[in-house]
């Protein structure tokens, strides 16, 4: 069985993000926010999900790759006329002491060796493809309309060839200007050069301006440019991924939304942007995760929009989905859920006002009242079972990865109360710590010598991974070496992948594995000491992204196949993350 691989790569500038197929065709790209509907969505339904392609008259071949250390990306059509090359790039740049990144997608479309016919469509839709948009003919454009604002095609291809789905010869450079909103209003050939140099600049500059050490730089350089484009810059949050609807694995019916910020990722997102040395990042993400949560004085959200607001309800689109595979889900169920584990991600995320003396004293006023409201919080949710960072549907438990984080939320707290010195907040956190405690060694199977997924349930699960991690459990200690022997014996697929449990759940049981329980599963072996099988296992992971350096959030273990959301951008973290952690334990100098 061929092994099955997300043919495409990403742009985005902090605004948006659309996804370019290896054919040319933008079949995924969400305007005017990363949760709006699709402009182009023909990876969820080639018929109602419109198209912007550029293909010649024949059969042909094509190659893709990233101008170096960029998210400027370029595709290669060889065929029997000859062959172009297709630049395209979301235009961002430094501008008027402040970052440009405008609605506006770019295409270069340049000849590389003879005189190859092409044909430029562009069909634009409206509210998940349940219409098209409707083009009107300009002397130099073609504007689509049907939305709260219309979209603009400002180019020097001939209009008529557009609209008629006419080829043809493509004998020197055009441009494809695409807008939402505001149009081109400026020279389009200059202007597109322009842009292409100054966003060719700024990606190299600010990959320049990371701390990335030597070792797997290649891959954590990919992972931290997928990564920045996740991020809307308007408001600091970090989506998951920019799709829906790609199932876990073909068939599953594990169908969700993925365009939306979770705070039970904030611990691992800070981690990832502080060990690449981006401080700017984790500062807006950080400033994201204050004003969702800090003067919430009720429960969290296990997600929230890219905006902060918890209105996500959750329905079905009629779309054929991707390969066939329903339902298509917009929204998602889960920010319904009880997920308890997220006010010590919160206060996790918080410490760093307190520890990093890059942020300045006027950003921890009213200390003492942020952290009471959040040690409430655990204090009256530390005996609730949950749905778990797996958001089970219909199963809540009393996880042990709620519980280590409620552990990891009151250890800050500590350090918190006593950088502010309020003793009744230190006594909380302590007491709640200790709670925290027994309920980590409430899941300890002393027969097996593991800690299980949940107290009174025997299944094991890849998130108690962390209690390694992030040293519960003393990683020198034969207690972790026993725990980390029992998961692999029951979770550990071939390569170094890794499943996050085994047991049926509301679906059934998992049929693929979790790409960022496998980066995990390689940070515990370089916890414990067990480096050189970190390494290994790592340079086997790597080799499950696409041909851009791209992961998904499953693997099929069978055939290496890719499955879920993708690109994921949790699945880039652990990468990152977890080169940073085998860099560190190694500490070799870069000459070795």
């Amino acid at each position: 069985m061929q092994r099955h691989t997300y043919e495409s790569g990403i742009i985005g500038n902090c605004a948006y993000l659309a996804h370019v197929q290896k054919d040319t065709n933008i079949s995924w790209l969400c305007w005017p926010r990363f949760d709006s509907s699709f402009v182009f969505g023909s990876l969820l339904d080639k018929h109602k999900g419109g198209g912007f392609s550029i293909l010649p008259d024949c059969t042909f071949t094509s190659e893709q790759h990233y101008i170096e250390n960029t998210n400027v990306l370029t595709t290669e059509i060889q065929c029997a006329d000859g062959a172009y090359k297709v630049t395209d790039y979301a235009p961002r740049f430094n501008l008027y002491e402040r970052y440009f990144k405008p609605l506006m997608l770019i295409r270069k479309i340049e000849p590389v060796r003879g005189y190859p016919r092409i044909k430029v469509t562009c069909k634009p839709v409206g509210d998940y493809g349940a219409f098209p948009l409707q083009p009107l003919q300009g002397s130099n454009h073609i504007e689509f309309v049907g939305l709260e604002r219309p979209l603009r095609l400002t180019t020097n291809v001939s209009i008529n060839h557009i609209l008629n789905e006419e080829y043809m010869v493509l004998s020197e450079p055009k441009y494809l200007v695409l807008t939402y909103g505001l149009p081109l209003e400026a020279p389009l050939i200059t202007t597109a050069e322009d842009f292409l140099m100054r966003t060719i600049s700024y990606w190299r500059q600010w990959i320049k301006n990371t701390g990335i050490g030597n070792m797997y730089q290649q891959e954590v350089i990919r992972s931290s440019l997928a990564l920045k484009i996740h991020q809307y810059e308007d408001t600091g949050a970090i989506i998951a991924a920019s799709t829906t609807s790609l199932p876990e694995f073909d068939g599953s019916g594990r169908n969700w939304d993925y365009r939306y910020c979770w705070l039970r990722d904030a611990y691992y997102i800070l981690n990832a942007f502080n060990n690449i040395g981006h401080f700017e990042e984790a500062e807006q993400y950080f400033h994201f995760i204050a004003n969702v949560t800090v003067l919430d004085s009720g429960r969290y959200n296990p997600l929230y929009t890219i905006t902060g607001r918890n209105d996500i309800d959750e329905r079905i689109v009629d779309l054929e989905g991707y390969r066939g595979n329903k339902p298509v889900r917009i929204g998602n169920q889960a920010m319904e859920h009880v997920q308890n584990d997220t006010y010590g991600q919160v206060l996790l995320s918080l410490l760093p006002l307190y520890t990093d003396r890059r942020f300045i004293f006027e950003e921890r006023h009213d200390s003492s009242r942020w952290i009471d409201n959040i040690l409430t919080k655990i204090e009256a949710t530390i005996d609730e079972p949950d749905a778990g960072i797996w958001e089970f549907r219909n199963t809540t438990q009393e996880h042990c990865y709620t519980n280590l984080f409620q552990w990891a939320g009151c250890r800050a707290a500590i350090r918190m109360a006593k950088y502010i010195g309020d003793a009744r907040l230190l006594k909380m956190a302590r007491t709640l710590h200790d709670k925290a405690v027994a309920k980590i060694e409430a899941c300890y199977d002393e027969k097996r010598g593991v800690y299980t997924q949940a107290i009174g349930v025997p299944h094991l699960d890849a998130s108690t991974l962390q209690l390694i991690m992030m040293n519960y459990l003393d990683p020198d200690s034969q207690r972790a070496r026993n725990h980390l022997a029992g998961l692999e014996k029951e979770l550990k697929a071939d390569k170094g992948l890794f499943y996050r449990y085994l047991h049926a759940d509301d679906f059934g049981r998992p049929q693929t594995t979790f790409l960022i329980t496998a980066f995990w599963y390689v940070e515990a072996l370089a916890c414990v000491g067990r480096v050189k099988e970190a390494v290994d296992h790592f340079n086997s992971l790597i080799g499950f992204s696409n041909h851009l350096g791209l992961l998904s959030e499953d693997v099929d273990a069978t055939d290496g196949s890719q499955w879920g959301n993708f690109p994921q951008a949790y699945s880039h973290v652990g990468l990152m993350n977890a080169a940073y952690r085998i860099a560190k334990k190694l500490d070799r100098p870069s000459f070795i």
